[in-house]
Order: structure tokens, then sequence, then C-alpha cells
């Protein structure tokens, strides 16, 4: 498939614990090459939509469809095929404390491929390389920052060159300098791997630098209300929520939201 085409169709999605509705009605398209956006405020059940988008929480109703196959629909091996596509950097980057920074990454090689240890060490190397921490390979997650930590954990989610790579608000955490080189990070990683990339975060400056297309999650409706790229949202909506978020409540008055960095340049 071409860049721009559909990847991943989400359709009628409701999603429960129980009884207790999170979120109902979700019906929205990533394009393949998009950095997709999963923005709204705290509560709104962002990283509930991930879970389900990953295989770790099965809808009450709807679907999520990859490349034309239904991921809740397929059969346990179907399922694999389509989660080992798969690349998750978690928010906790999810490192084992134990192992070195090349074991970490090693790990998916090991469990998933038949490569040679020779070969796996080549490719460890390559993609904690691509994360600009070539010569960590031995040291441990306590013994880095915590934006190298979460670059690590991108290497790891990285190892099996997946075709969409999933972010749980990657900049909690991270101090300014560090959450805008990560930002770099993806969109440099999106445009040389050719990978999808989804995004659940409510920072604003994160979804106006990397952000192409987006979905708003209200949490007092329990559903979507808005969707497309952050800034054409900002500069169209009639959602008062919507731009409430994307301005932090200060109005469309101004165009400090839209005096973007190099970064969205890039795209």
């Amino acid at each position: 498939m071409e860049k721009g085409e559909p990847h991943i169709v989400v359709k009628d999605l409701t999603l429960a614990y129980g009884s207790n509705v999170i979120l109902h009605g979700l019906t929205f398209t990533i394009n393949r090459g998009d950095i997709f956006i999963i923005m709204g405020a705290s509560g709104g059940g962002k990283s509930t939509v991930l879970r389900s988008m990953i295989g770790l929480l099965e809808p009450t109703k709807g679907e999520v469809i990859y490349d034309g196959m239904n991921l809740w629909a397929a059969k346990p091996e179907e399922q694999k095929s389509i989660m080992r596509k798969f690349g998750i950097l978690y928010q906790s980057s999810a490192l084992w404390s134990s192992l070195t920074l090349a074991e970490n990454v090693a790990l998916p090689l090991q469990q998933y491929t038949d490569l040679s240890q020779e070969l796996i060490e080549e490719v460890v190397s390559l993609k904690l390389s691509l994360v600009g921490l070539a010569g960590f390979e031995d040291y441990y997650p306590s013994e880095i920052s915590g934006g190298m930590k979460k670059r690590a954990g991108l290497a790891r989610a990285m190892a099996l060159d997946p075709e969409t790579l999933f972010f749980d608000e990657p900049s909690a955490g991270l101090d300014p300098v560090s959450a805008h080189l990560l930002d770099e990070l993806i969109i440099q990683l999106r445009n040389s791997l050719g990978a999808t990339v989804v995004v659940v975060t409510h920072e604003l400056s994160s979804i106006f630098a990397i952000g192409s297309n987006s979905v708003f999650l209200d949490v007092d409706t329990k559903t979507m209300i808005a969707a497309g790229d952050p800034r054409k949202l900002l500069l169209e909506s009639k959602e008062p929520k919507v731009i409430d978020f994307l301005t932090r409540g200060k109005g469309r008055t101004t165009n400090n939201q839209l005096d973007y960095d190099d970064r969205s340049k890039q795209q």
C-alpha cells in the first residue's frame, strides 16, 4: 500500500470494563504514514482506545481493521500475525531493569525470529544507533536518563521493523528539551521507516509539532467529537471543548499555536 492510503480503520467502536462504558461510537481512519494523535482531557479513555487497537482490550462492539483484516474477528494465528507488525512504546518505557539495553532490544528478536546471535547483535546495535544510543549497549536502565530510557524503549519497539508504532504518552516525565528531541526522533523514524505512528498524548507542543491527523475524545459524552489534522481543527473546529483544549482555554484570538517550529515542516 502507498503512503496516504487507509491503513487502520476503526468502525463504531464501543469500549467498556464490565458494565462501565468508557467510550462509544468511535469511527475514524488512520492513513499509512500518518502520525495520528489520540487526544483529549485526562480520563477521556485515550489509553483505553490504544489498548483495544493493540489487542489488549476486546471491544464490546465495533471493529479495528488493519489493511482490511478485523483484528478482533480474526483467527488466533491471524491475530498474532497482525500484532507482530506492531511496535509499542509504553509510558514507563517498560524496560527490564535486570537486562542491559542491548539485551532489552534483543528480546523480541530472540522470541519471534530465527536470527543467529551474531545477526541479533548487529540488529540491536543498528536500532540503538537509530535512536542515538550507539555505545550504550551494555548500560542498564538505572544508569541512563529518563529521555534515554524512552529512546531505548523505542529501539526495542522497532526491533522487528513494525509497520505501525504505538506510543502511550511518550513525553510523560520528560523535561522540555528531551520531549522536543523525542518528537524530532518520531518524525525522523516515520520518514525513514515509512511506518504509521499512533500517539496518545495531551501535550500541545507534541500535538502541533508531529501530528498529521487526530481524533479528539470527550470525557463528558464518552465519544469522539472531532477528527482531522490538529492544525486545521484549531482553525476550523466549531466545538468549544476542542478549541479550549488546543488553546488551553485562551481561545482563537492569537496565532501563538500556529507559530510551529521546523519539526512540523518536515512532514
